[in-house]
């Protein structure tokens, strides 16, 4: 699986977890709604900037959202 794409399902998973919308954790994160819907979808990276609002945003630690798995 692409990384992209698995950073993506982490985001998304998180989120859902979380029960955010897309938009909700956008705000949160500083960016657009269609940034993070592209972020989910693989079709657009993330800066590191934005990685660490994630994390902080959905409240796990840095490394969850690069934990791969097959």
């Amino acid at each position: 699986m692409e990384k992209y794409e698995a950073f993506g399902l982490n985001v998304y998973y998180y989120r859902r977890k979380r029960k955010l919308t897309q938009e909700q954790l956008a705000e949160m994160v500083l960016i657009e709604p269609n940034h993070m819907s592209n972020i989910e979808l693989a079709k657009a990276g993330a800066s590191l900037d934005v990685v660490f609002r994630l994390a902080d945003a959905l409240e796990i630690p840095v490394h969850k959202l690069f934990e791969f798995r097959d």
